[in-house]
């Protein structure tokens, strides 16, 4: 019956035992016609960041289209308008006189000129299903024909209700549209590649499929099916096998650096025409910036863009693993053999004998499912079997102490890097605290980057060791005050800490331990920048004092381990983190030390000394997050000085809002009087406001102005 419900851990282990069959023996083939036009490091650092112009991909394009390609897909969706179009750069140089800007904009647009190369060329674009309904109706999901055999398939297809697609002008020019979507199983690892998915109620073919029906001059695809599930699809005059749920099983071959070409040596004209002639190309990315990259069975971190390069070949090889609809049934009735087997000869031959006999049956059992699976494809489980049998002869007592005992060290060794020792300890001693794999919970995350590092650290050209001496002297102080106030640290990042509260231990107070650990960090780095000022200063060395911009925000996030079987690591994800980590980045822009998220602020209301700065809307993110920079903690709270500030602050905000600019002009003198009796770092952002009313004074913003700024950097 457990077999039968297959819950996720029976899957997992049965998937695992499959990935070692692949370790041992993967795919090996001779040469494809398939190859990766990769988007590397090296392209990144010649030709610049990504997204690039569209017309360097226009011209990336014209060189496959021109050697001949097969047919070119793009593991890349152009969901945005190329924001180096001239008409788009005309928008943003406010600089511009009209006749200059109006020249611009009749120009064609770099998009515009993508499009026409598209249609040139056998060229798929990738498309990808989003988990929720965006509102994007105004055009059809873009899918070739569809031919049906046996049935509608749609019901055992995965199904999207919404669409991340290719801008309009593109989609219209290119021959095919096929998905990029790769659903991992529940382990993160991309062991089947789906051949369609629904998108609203549209079935689309998987990039790889529609690449083949493109090459092929096919005007559709097809899709056999019957009352249990899909069983395969037809392309290009091939019958590609599926699971019921018209998923292609992989079979890996090891990771080839011959099937990438870097796409900066095509455009520069480095790759012979003859390496590109005939081939099926894929256009992806590897670089590390660009997070496009999967867990497979032979490798824990893959581009993505190799899975759909894999599947060309395992389709063209026609190597695919394969597991019938009736193998459930034979695993089944193993199952119940060998465990009778071993209930009925223990009282019988004695568990010693016993275990000599039943190792016996496990070897016949392995042998049996690696010779379906090397001879025939077959994927044939025997690994629930083994283990059914394992559990009847391994006594319960010594199970669970060996349980307790791994958990107890997985534990202290899994957050002895993140936590202080006592936290780490009471984790020890109450597993039941922590929950792996991911939960839900409300968190404050914190962000602290060092300012203009980067100049400082080139003075330590000569001298690496010195840099990573200074680096430590930074991060330890900051992350003893971290820790000190039960505090999680997820990472470093060069000279950045990620830090978060309410995990894995609940703390009920984690907003406010958040915010006294930024109090913390200030004199703590002041001291540090003591020491190095007397340092220099004895060693007649120029000092230059380290800053720090920190960011905290709060609210629900997932937290657990995540990544895959070989590494892994305790973090949390969520929106709150990418806006606390956009606010360290904006404490630059508004001169100030620390930025509180608006659920933050909210939280520790009244117990610390605090002034809102501004509505933000950070990039990436239409609605505006109330911003706060946390000056002090309640004694500076409680000031007389510090409330008058708070008052003639709130007045100047409303008088901003309100456009009444001469007010809130005068109210900006007061704020700056009241802020240098308390000492307070406050003028650059005085000095950003005054010159932004004076700007709207010159440039009235209008009736329907909502007091909102926008970020224009991370």
């Amino acid at each position: 019956m457990l077999r039968a419900w297959d819950p996720a851990p029976i899957e997992t282990l049965r998937l695992r035992a499959f990935d070692l069959y692949q370790s041992i023996h993967p795919r090996v083939s001779p040469p494809q016609p398939v190859l990766i036009v990769d988007i590397d490091e090296e392209s990144l650092a010649k030709l610049g960041q990504w997204p690039w112009p569209r017309t360097l991909v226009a011209e990336l394009v014209r060189k496959l289209r021109d050697a001949p390609a097969l047919a070119v897909g793009f593991d890349i969706v152009f969901a945005e308008p190329d924001r180096m179009s001239p008409e788009r750069v005309a928008q943003s140089l406010t600089s511009l006189d009209n006749v200059v800007r109006r020249e611009l904009a009749n120009l064609p647009t770099n998009d515009w000129i993508l499009s026409q190369m598209l249609r040139g060329t056998p060229a798929v674009l990738g498309q990808a299903g989003y988990p929720r309904d965006v509102g994007d109706f105004d055009r059809p999901v873009r899918a070739p024909p569809l031919a049906t055999l046996g049935g509608d398939p749609k019901r055992y297809l995965p199904r999207f209700p919404g669409i991340v697609r290719n801008l309009e002008i593109l989609e219209n020019a290119a021959p095919g549209h096929g998905t990029i979507t790769l659903i991992p199983d529940d382990d993160n690892i991309v062991r089947r590649v789906s051949g369609a998915i629904v998108i609203r109620d549209t079935v689309v073919p998987s990039l790889v499929l529609e690449m083949l029906r493109v090459a092929t001059g096919q005007g559709a695809f097809a899709v056999k099916s019957d009352e249990i599930g899909i069983r395969s699809l037809v392309v290009g005059g091939a019958e590609i096998p599926t699971d019921l749920r018209g998923r292609i099983w992989m079979r890996y071959a090891r990771h080839d650096p011959d099937r990438y070409v870097s796409a900066h040596a095509v455009l520069s004209g480095e790759v012979p025409r003859e390496r590109l002639a005939n081939k099926l190309i894929l256009i992806g990315t590897s670089a590390t910036g660009l997070y496009d990259v999967k867990a497979t069975p032979l490798n824990p971190v893959m581009p993505g863009v190799e899975v759909h390069a894999q599947l060309l070949e395992t389709i063209l090889t026609g190597s695919f693993l394969i597991r019938p609809n009736n193998v459930l049934g034979a695993e089944l009735i193993m199952t119940a053999l060998v465990g009778l087997l071993v209930v009925t000869i223990i009282p019988v031959l004695g568990a010693a004998f016993t275990l000599v006999v039943g190792t016996g049956v496990a070897a016949a059992m392995i042998g049996l499912s690696w010779y379906f699976f090397v001879e025939q494809s077959v994927l044939l489980d025997v690994a629930y079997p083994l283990i059914a049998s394992l559990t009847i002869y391994v006594p319960m007592v010594f199970v669970n102490y060996f349980r307790e005992e791994a958990q107890r060290r997985q534990v202290r060794g899994a957050f002895s890097q993140y936590l202080s020792p006592e936290l780490v300890e009471q984790l020890a001693a109450n597993p039941d605290q922590l929950v792996l794999g991911g939960q839900t919970r409300e968190m404050t995350i914190l962000f602290c980057d060092a300012h203009d590092f980067t100049a400082i650290a080139e003075r330590y050209k000569a001298d690496p060791q010195g840099l990573t001496r200074l680096m430590n002297r930074l991060l330890t102080p900051l992350t003893n005050e971290i820790v000190a106030r039960r505090g999680t640290i997820d990472k470093y990042m060069g000279d950045a800490i990620m830090a978060f509260w309410n995990a894995p231990l609940d703390d009920v107070r984690h907003q406010a331990n958040a915010c006294e650990t930024a109090l913390a960090m200030i004199p703590a780095l002041d001291t540090l920048n003591t020491e190095r000022a007397a340092t220099a200063q004895a060693e007649g060395r120029d000092f230059h004092p380290l800053r720090v911009g920190i960011g905290i925000n709060s609210g629900d996030c997932v937290v657990g381990n995540f990544g895959s079987d070989l590494r892994f690591d305790y973090t949390v994800l969520g929106d709150p983190v990418n806006v606390a980590s956009r606010l360290e980045g904006q404490s630059r822009v508004y001169g100030v030390t620390v930025l509180l998220g608006g659920a933050t602020a909210r939280a520790v209301a009244g117990r610390f000394a605090m002034l809102e700065l501004d509505a933000l809307r950070v990039k990436g993110k239409d609605t505006p997050e109330a911003i706060h920079t946390l000056l002090g903690a309640a004694e500076m709270a409680s000031d007389s000085t510090f409330r008058a500030l708070a008052m003639r602050h709130d007045e100047m905000r409303e008088s901003y809002r309100a456009q009444a600019w001469d007010t809130a002009l005068e109210r900006i003198g007061t704020c700056r009087e009241y802020a240098a009796r308390l000492e307070l770092q406050l003028t650059p952002y005085y000095d950003l406001m005054e010159a932004r009313i004076r700007d709207f004074q010159r440039n009235a913003p209008g009736p329907d102005w909502d007091g909102v700024a926008k970020a224009e950097t991370k």
